[in-house]
């Protein structure tokens, strides 16, 4: 019998007010982001629109809900800290799973509070993770049919460059989890892209190729990511098989002054033991700032690929 398990993607939530205690002397990357959310973010990312979405994310039911990051916009500890009462607003650590985003680790203090505050939420929950892992990366939780892997690809970087890295060690580890678990619905989350997504270099996963060949030889159904601020759908190919569907959300509290960046969140129907392998298809859950509500796009057949039926008016980016 078949077992259809319902995920929800959120990404890039920016709920948080980024209010210093007293400006630090000199300029540096969290003082011109700061003027940046001052002048420009705090008008983009709305408050009534994570009501919204919270409304209607309950409203949905899903099995379990991801978030892959940028739940703040400097990292400071004061964001930290009350990003977690948001999160528990969405559900507890057996309901939600979190991956950490650029905006969350700007500095070393960052990293650290954040795993302080959010940890229950980062971790891995199962004796099957790595247990000579050094670190909380990569995590794995299982739930039902459905493994879920998060991977961090996020540390502080230089004033200008918002670029990740997932680095050899956390590769090896992933590697052999994604083995491990042949039987399963793998289903990676991270918060930049493994691909290019039609991002800049100051914007892109560093070691990007090699972190393609680990899902390729390893194997992996779904790639969950955001960063992007887009709907994009590209894909990893993998010898002998289908090739792996890599999926990024919009930010889903956006109030959307550019086109195509205006709110929304995924939902994920995955059906393992299809004699195909598993079935994904993919409904698009996209705020109405006239009725105040978020209504639905879709459903749109990622696995088996269907590429006619994915319309380019939804999708930012699709690549075969």
């Amino acid at each position: 019998m078949f077992i259809m398990f319902i995920l929800a993607h959120l990404s890039d939530l920016h709920v948080t007010p980024a209010l210093f205690r007293c400006l630090p002397q000199r300029l540096n990357k969290q003082t011109i982001s700061w003027l940046k959310w001052r002048v420009r973010r705090r008008y983009e990312y709305r408050p009534e629109i994570l009501e919204a979405l919270i409304a209607d994310l309950h409203g949905q039911r899903p099995d379990h809900t991801v978030v892959t990051g940028d739940l703040t916009n400097l990292g400071l500890e004061t964001e930290l800290r009350a990003a977690l009462g948001w999160l528990e607003r969405l559900g507890g650590p057996r309901q939600v799973s979190l991956i950490p985003g650029n905006h969350d680790a700007y500095t070393p203090a960052s990293t650290a509070s954040l795993r302080a505050h959010w940890r229950a939420y980062l971790g891995s929950d199962t004796p099957q993770a790595d247990p000579t892992s050094p670190d909380l990366f990569p995590s794995l939780r299982r739930r039902g049919p459905v493994a879920l892997l998060g991977v961090s690809s996020v540390g502080p970087t230089g004033l200008l460059s918002a670029a990740g890295r997932v680095g050899p060690g956390q590769q090896a580890r992933l590697g052999r989890l994604l083995r491990s678990l042949d039987r399963a619905c793998r289903v990676v989350l991270m918060h930049h892209p493994p691909t290019r997504a039609g991002l800049p270099q100051r914007r892109r996963l560093r070691d990007t190729q090699a972190l393609q060949r680990v899902l390729a030889e390893s194997g992996a159904e779904l790639v969950l990511h955001g960063h992007t601020h887009t709907t994009t759908l590209t894909r990893i190919p993998v010898p002998h098989r289908s090739a792996i569907p890599v999926v990024g959300v919009r930010s889903a509290s956006a109030l959307g002054h550019k086109p195509k960046r205006s709110a929304q969140y995924h939902l994920y129907s995955l059906t393992p033991g299809q004699p195909d392998g598993v079935q994904i298809s993919l409904r698009i859950r996209a705020y109405d700032p006239a009725s105040g509500g978020f209504h639905q796009l879709g459903p749109y057949q990622l696995s088996p690929f269907e590429k006619k039926s994915l319309p380019t008016d939804v999708f930012s980016v699709i690549s075969a």
